[in-house]
């Protein structure tokens, strides 16, 4: 099987490496608009540089992962679709509804394959909580607490492209969410700091947020995210029902610390990133994603969860601005 990938930036030099072990994968094809970048990576991982994009859809290749800056995703996706390639894309499909349909339904008149890249859903300790919802372990769910902390913000140019902290950043929480628990969520209430650094300000983001989220059984939700966790990355959900409790991301590399006199200790290594916590779980969404090409499993994660995930981050970004509650089916697609 021949690969092609576009762009070579963080989350691309990974998911290069990650092709390349692959077995079922021959050849890989990179290019990036940083043509001494796509060298450097090509020469790491063994793959080929293709001058630009025009060769990715020209040179024969049988698949398409997307790993560019967001404002590229929907024409990529959409590309590849008219090409007739299945295409994997880092999340989003775009920072807009508007742009989101119009690559949906790209994919939709060609019949083809668009896997979105919500690695989450490839974690051992989340697969393990959807195991323990779906099972009856945890009796009825009736709580639920979900939170991305990143330890340091994006550079500042980054914050006016990324859609803001909803969609950027919590979108990921909110695709999780619906995923472990099979519920779809209703209604938020959302606020958001930017007491923090001026360029959020500026970017009209926040660099802190909270949103309440009922889910259509009546089960409640929270889910937290800040730019500003300098003890470390910390991604974790706890899942309470009326019979047992679970966690997901609390290990001895979780960045907090018991008051409790007996209470554990501050982790000696803290996860730094997101690339650092999730490696196992973004291998195996490509691995996933080369199986699916390969016709030996369904598609795992299709662009309608994105597109479900990206709405509920819609309507938190509404109710933040506009200070009042907001059910999702405000948020039409359109």
């Amino acid at each position: 099987m021949r690969i092609g990938l576009i762009g070579t930036g963080r989350i691309g030099t990974f998911h290069a490496a990650s092709l390349c072990r692959n077995r079922e994968v021959g050849s890989l094809v990179v290019t990036d608009a940083d043509t001494a970048r796509a060298h450097a990576l090509a020469e790491r991982v063994g793959a080929t540089v293709a001058p630009g994009v025009d060769e990715i859809f020209t040179w024969g290749v049988d698949a398409v992962v997307i790993t560019t800056a967001t404002s590229a995703h929907a024409e990529l996706i959409g590309r590849a679709a008219r090409s007739g390639l299945p295409v994997f894309c880092e999340k989003p499909i775009a920072v807009d509804l508007p742009g989101t349909m119009a690559a949906l339904r790209e994919v939709e008149r060609a019949g083809t394959v668009l896997q979105m890249g919500f690695q989450r859903r490839f974690d051992a300790g989340y697969t393990a909580a959807r195991e323990a919802v779906r099972s009856g372990r945890l009796g009825r769910l009736h709580t639920v607490r979900a939170m991305t902390s990143d330890p340091a913000p994006p550079p500042a140019g980054y914050l006016p492209l990324s859609g803001g902290l909803f969609r950027d950043c919590l979108v990921h929480d909110f695709d999780i969410l619906r995923w472990v628990t099979g519920r779809e969520i209703v209604d938020v209430h959302a606020v958001g700091s930017d007491a923090g650094p001026a360029m959020f300000r500026e970017a009209g983001d926040v660099d802190t947020a909270a949103a309440l989220l009922t889910l259509d059984d009546g089960t409640l939700a929270t889910a937290t995210a800040t730019r500003l966790n300098g003890a470390g990355y910390d991604v974790r959900m706890e899942l309470a029902g009326e019979t047992d409790q679970v966690a997901v991301g609390l290990d001895d590399r979780t960045p907090i610390a018991s008051t409790e006199p007996a209470g554990p200790r501050a982790a000696d290594k803290p996860w730094t990133g997101f690339l650092d916590r999730f490696a196992p779980a973004y291998e195996a969404e490509l691995a996933a994603f080369v199986a699916v090409v390969r016709g030996e499993r369904e598609n795992p994660c299709g662009g309608n969860e994105a597109l479900q995930a990206l709405r509920v981050a819609e309507a938190c970004e509404v109710s933040r601005r506009e200070r009042r509650g907001v059910r999702v089916e405000e948020i039409a697609p359109e």
